[in-house]
């Protein structure tokens, strides 16, 4: 992680992240990078670092961040804070900057953080605003439009610093059009939705619904309804390493439920109900754990004796 501190009047960050897909209330931060820039484009305090997702981190082949990088990385509740000082107080700029506050916005949700960033520009409207002559915005073109040197496409540091003078100079020529920069004001109500469960491969049958009883078993399916202490995607990998199959809906074929508040009326634990499944709360899901019993390993059928 970079992080270094210098002096300057810097009132804008410019932010970069590169994500696992499109879809901010679904996708994940892999890295991120923002780097404070004064009127005079000269870079003050600086973040750069990648982000463990807890999830699979989508297309490798674009952003290059395979499992193994991002395995011994900081998670975002962890580097929250320094960014969040970085974002306090100053205009996020990002190459379309929706799409990258967005994301910054709902990892903040996550992590129980509140985003101080009031306003954005991007810079897509900013060249467009300019008119220069571009066959598109692409980041890229402009990079080469302005003489920016551009080594690392697709990795948030590098094209942190490339925006930064690509805004410096685009910022110059719209002052000296006196043209008003396009920053707006961040007022989109984003709404957080639970993390959506990858479908991973379990090896076990299925050995039916969790008695009243009863402890787990592997192969059993477990579906997860609502909040969780521990973040849904971790939990979830932890069933998974036991030999549970986590779901994310609710079937004749679930074996139980987890919800931390079992009252609900969620469409998952209303399911349950009409099913007639077990509903767990997570402490209770910790505890049984502990003893995950042996199941049996697909394609292996019960032997039966000869008559």
């Amino acid at each position: 992680m970079k992080n270094s501190v210098r002096t300057g009047s810097d009132k804008w960050v410019v932010v970069d992240v590169e994500t696992s897909g499109l879809k901010a209330s679904r996708d994940r931060v892999l890295s991120v990078a923002a780097l404070t820039v004064d009127e005079d484009g000269r870079v003050g305090r600086e973040l750069s670092t990648l982000v463990n997702p807890g999830c699979d981190p989508g297309p490798v082949h674009i952003h290059k961040l395979t499992p193994e990088r991002l395995a011994g990385a900081p998670t975002f509740d962890m580097i929250a804070p320094q960014l969040m000082d970085l974002l306090d107080g100053r205009t996020l700029v990002a190459h379309n900057a929706s799409f990258d506050h967005g994301f910054l916005k709902l990892e903040s949700m996550r992590a129980g953080i509140d985003m101080p960033t009031k306003q954005r520009l991007c810079t897509v409207a900013l060249s467009r605003r300019l008119q220069l002559d571009t066959p598109n915005h692409k980041l890229s073109t402009l990079a080469a439009h302005w003489k920016v040197l551009q080594s690392n496409a697709h990795d948030a540091y590098d094209d942190a610093l490339v925006l930064a003078q690509v805004f410096t100079h685009s910022a110059r020529l719209a002052r000296s059009l006196e043209l008003p920069l396009p920053v707006v004001t961040c007022t989109e109500r984003l709404t957080l939705y639970p993390d959506t469960v990858p479908r991973t491969h379990c090896a076990w049958e299925n050995p039916g619904p969790l008695a009243e009883d009863g402890g787990l078993v592997q192969g059993m399916r477990v579906v997860i309804s609502g909040d969780t202490r521990i973040p849904r995607l971790r939990l979830a990998a932890q069933l998974t390493e036991a030999g549970l199959d986590v779901m994310n809906s609710v079937s004749r074929f679930t074996s139980v439920v987890v919800c931390s508040d079992p009252t609900t009326e969620s469409g998952k634990v209303e399911r349950a109900r009409a099913h007639g499944l077990r509903i767990i709360s997570e402490s209770e899901l910790l505890d049984l754990l502990r003893n995950v019993q042996p199941g049996t390993p697909k394609g292996i059928r019960p032997q039966t004796q000869p008559k």
